[in-house]
């Protein structure tokens, strides 16, 4: 018994581990999951104009465009993490578009000014 008692425990702790570097990985900070999504993110332009929203190598860790969590509220804002802190995403940098794998992702420098946005669906 004490054996099954173990394994779970043991279990449990790597599901939790496992859990905790995905919400780490999905906390906005510069440069996490860049790389990993790096071919898509190249292909995001700004709202009202043609600059790109990505302006990171494919390989480094300096990539602008990151997931994130994020949520909107009843009046429409979205509230991204961003660094780790939640802010108010400008609705100017909001894309109409859904990212491939459904979930939000940001794209900003690391001074905190967002290029572009794109929220999960239906909030991520």
């Amino acid at each position: 018994m004490c054996m099954r008692v173990a394994i779970a425990a043991v279990f449990a702790l790597l599901i939790g581990a496992v859990a905790g570097a995905r919400a780490i990985a999905q906390d906005g900070n510069h440069g996490q999951g860049h790389a990993e999504n790096h071919d898509w993110y190249e292909k995001l332009k700004q709202p009202g104009s043609n600059a790109s929203c990505c302006n990171g190598p494919k390989d480094g860790v300096e990539g602008d465009c990151r997931p994130t969590r994020a949520y909107q509220k009843d009046d429409g804002v979205w509230y991204a993490l961003l660094n780790g802190r939640w802010v108010p995403v400008p609705p100017r940098v909001v894309l109409k578009q859904l990212a491939p794998d459904g979930n939000s992702h940001i794209c900003a420098n690391k001074g905190g000014v967002i290029f572009c946005f794109l929220g999960g669906s239906p909030k991520s």
